[in-house]
């Protein structure tokens, strides 16, 4: 009976000893699952720039996803039309000055009206307020980012510390799917101020902006197109000018015309694609055209979305690749438009 007892008293302890810990779950960056992100490789003396404007998706079992748009001064893409044209409750059929822009079909950078043309996957880690993200891909890209929170909570953004391919980025997350988006209603009516920070390649030349005011209160919304918006800004004091292509209308001519005609519309009503369209009026007068097909400005954009599913603004990029085959006439930019900054 004391041997029962010894063996029954050495089974109930083994039953109460303390089973192995779990696997601790990986913090995500700033406590947010999904992230848009634009980032790009620009050096001045570079013609082998690129851009990359997708999301990424981090799991607490500490892995990372990624889809990207993929733009590259080594395989130049033409511009696409998205088959949005505004109508005529926010742009004209007529040329010359008017307060409207033309009712010309939008244009985006090549191949953004489709899938991601890259996806790849990785892990990742946080110490204090840096991400590190390593990707399996055939070459080395580890890149670090500096992870900040919003004052409300609502978001964390990016803030590239370094990579071993990218120059430039910006980031920001929250926990709203990929698939929350705002429609432009929204986006017109966001209560707060935008503000435009870039980098951008043109000529073998980095220029450097930060802090521009994001006029969205002067676009008007198109009441039957309602996917896009629109603004004829009525004069620039730099762009549109004489020197910049316009001889014979641009400013400082005689007919005096360095208007600007804006089109921001939505690509997908199912994840946080929208574009920025713009080109100088006189650009298209210069060629006898009512829209212009030249080395206009495509900016394909993503939403920053934050946790309550409200709109903050955009990550986006410039890749505007020149008409006539020449690199050095190329646009690149990495750019961020946000009231989080």
């Amino acid at each position: 009976m004391r041997i029962a007892a010894a063996i029954l008293t050495f089974l109930l302890g083994l039953t109460l000893l303390p089973s192995g810990p779990a696997a601790a779950a990986t913090a995500l960056p700033g406590g947010k699952s999904t992230f848009v992100v634009s980032q790009g490789h620009l050096k001045a003396a570079s013609q082998q720039n690129w851009l990359r404007l997708g999301n990424y998706t981090f799991a607490r079992n500490g892995t990372v996803n990624a889809g990207f748009y993929l733009w590259w001064q080594r395989s130049p893409k033409a511009r696409q039309s998205t088959g949005t044209a505004p109508d005529a409750s926010c742009s004209t059929k007529a040329g010359g000055k008017s307060t409207r822009v033309r009712g010309c079909k939008v244009l985006t950078a090549g191949g953004f009206t489709g899938g991601p043309s890259e996806r790849r996957t990785g892990t990742y880690s946080v110490a204090g307020d840096v991400l590190t993200i390593k990707w399996k891909i055939a070459q080395t890209w580890t890149e670090q980012w500096y992870v900040r929170k919003s004052p409300d909570g609502k978001l964390a953004r990016l803030d590239l510390k370094r990579s071993t391919l990218a120059t430039h980025g910006y980031g920001y997350g929250s926990n709203a799917s990929y698939a929350t988006r705002r429609a432009m209603s929204s986006v017109k009516a966001f209560p707060s101020s935008l503000r435009q920070d870039l980098t951008s390649w043109a000529g073998g030349k980095l220029v450097r902006s930060a802090n521009q005011p994001f006029g969205l209160s002067s676009f008007r919304q198109c009441s039957g197109t309602t996917s896009c918006l629109t603004y004829l800004q009525p004069s620039s004091n730099s762009a549109c000018q004489k020197e910049g292509g316009c001889p014979r209308y641009g400013g400082g001519t005689k007919a005096n015309i360095s208007s600007i005609q804006y089109y921001l519309t939505m690509i997908s009503k199912t994840d946080r694609r929208d574009t920025l369209w713009h080109w100088c009026t006189c650009l298209a007068m210069e060629r006898g055209q009512f829209c212009y097909t030249g080395n206009s400005h495509v900016k394909p954009l993503m939403q920053i979305i934050d946790d309550s599913g409200a709109f903050r603004g955009w990550v986006g990029a410039e890749a505007s690749f020149s008409t006539d085959g020449s690199r050095a006439k190329d646009m690149l930019a990495v750019l961020r438009i946000s009231d989080f900054r």
